[in-house]
């Protein structure tokens, strides 16, 4: 049943934040980028100048540093690209803190493999799969009754766990979760003293993107199959399917979300483009370093560099945490909460207003803010401590049949 009070309610912290920028029949000539480009232009650098100052300052090192650390990653992934392409026998990989893809293999001769390809390699316990299959029954534990004091739980390649964040409630369902998890034994981890999560939401004065009075983000542009245009973004920006404007003037019309408060969900959700508009091909870094065109969206792994661009926080770096979270987000106005799986998590500082911002590696887009915790107030600067989920863009192009625009 449609509960339209608790929907209207809901409204009231959803989202505005601007991934990539609108363009053609939607976009202003302030956002479309300088007209005045040099005869002789030089070239482009190969990662974003502010990524390269965070990292840098994150890791402790100089920006010379952190472009060979950029460049060694981008290498390990093409590398297990390869081997993936070649079907070695792999459970997954990882980023460690020294800047080594760590490759899970299955066996050791698989583990020879990945070494004569020049990566480290080991031979979990579990690995991905199994942990997969520990998550899933927790999964489908927790959509039966929402964990109010269970924050998240995911996939650990790293510790070769899967890790349950608590957050201090306790009520029968928690308690429930819990116990199955412990029965796991030293597959799960438990992690106490987390925050609340919520999606992160709000409706400050004027707006980039509107719908029925309140406003939300611009994510990725991306067509179906068809050839049509769409806006792929959060699902709870989307949640009731409404016609969306930027400026005052109409681009598109919610067609389908995964997000609906207080049950099983997923934060993906994608709106039709009317004719004639479209969505910009560059990530807004609102005046950090101009913009960062968008050329593909090939998954980063754990451990890698990352970066989203948000209407609050507005230009925010950190790394890739985890793939296959699940979250609990508690909603603000008192309403149900709700379960969302399929998420990814970072250390990019995020606040609210930031949801459906832009998440970017590189010249790879990750995905779109779904939400984080609910007291997080990031200190203003790009490599601001703190903590975010995201929707991985891939899956939300998988879903729906769809392929991301691209320069």
């Amino acid at each position: 049943m449609k509960h339209s009070r608790k929907k209207n309610a809901r409204r009231y912290i959803v989202a505005a934040s601007i991934g990539a920028l609108l363009s053609a029949g939607v976009a202003t000539g302030a956002y479309a980028g300088t007209t005045d480009e040099p005869s002789a232009p030089a070239a482009a650098p190969a990662y974003q100048p502010e990524m390269v100052k965070a990292l840098a300052t994150t890791l402790g090192v100089s920006e010379k540093a952190a472009v060979q650390r950029l460049d060694r990653e981008a290498d390990q992934q093409d590398r297990f690209a390869e081997l993936r392409k070649d079907r070695v026998d792999t459970l997954g990989a990882f980023f460690a803190e020294d800047g080594s893809l760590i490759v899970n293999a299955a066996d050791a001769e698989a583990a020879k493999d990945v070494r004569a390809a020049g990566l480290q390699s080991r031979v979990p316990e579990r690995g991905e799969s199994e942990l997969d299959r520990i998550k899933a029954q927790l999964d489908a534990r927790a959509l039966k009754s929402a964990p109010a004091g269970v924050s998240a739980w995911s996939v650990d390649l790293a510790s070769d766990t899967v890790t349950v964040e608590v957050n201090g409630d306790s009520d029968a369902a928690t308690r429930s979760f819990l116990k199955a998890a412990k029965s796991n034994g030293d597959a799960v981890r438990v992690v106490k003293g987390q925050e609340k999560l919520e999606t992160q939401a709000v409706v400050p004065p004027g707006s980039r993107m509107t719908f029925n009075g309140y406003l939300c983000s611009v994510g990725y542009g991306a067509k179906d199959r068809s050839g049509k245009q769409v806006l792929v973004t959060a699902g709870h920006c989307i949640e009731d399917l409404p016609a969306l404007a930027y400026n005052g003037t109409r681009f598109a019309k919610g067609t389908h979300t995964r997000f609906a408060l207080g049950t099983r969900s997923v934060d993906m959700g994608i709106a039709a483009v009317d004719a004639g508009n479209s969505i910009g091909l560059d990530v807004t870094t609102y005046g950090r370093a101009g913009t960062v065109p968008v050329k593909g969206s090939k998954r980063a792994p754990s451990g890698a560099a990352l970066c989203k661009s948000g209407q609050t926080t507005n230009w925010t770096c950190g790394k890739v945490g985890s793939y296959n979270v699940s979250v609990t987000y508690t909603d603000q106005n008192g309403g149900p909460d709700t379960v969302v799986t399929g998420l990814a998590s970072s250390s990019v500082c995020t606040q609210g207003g930031d949801s459906g911002g832009a998440y970017i590696s590189g010249d790879q887009a990750q995905g779109m803010t779904s939400g984080g915790p609910s007291n997080q107030r990031c200190n203003g600067q790009v490599n601001s401590p703190g903590s975010s989920y995201f929707q991985p863009l891939d899956d939300a192009l998988a879903y729906y049949g769809l392929t991301l625009n691209t320069k």
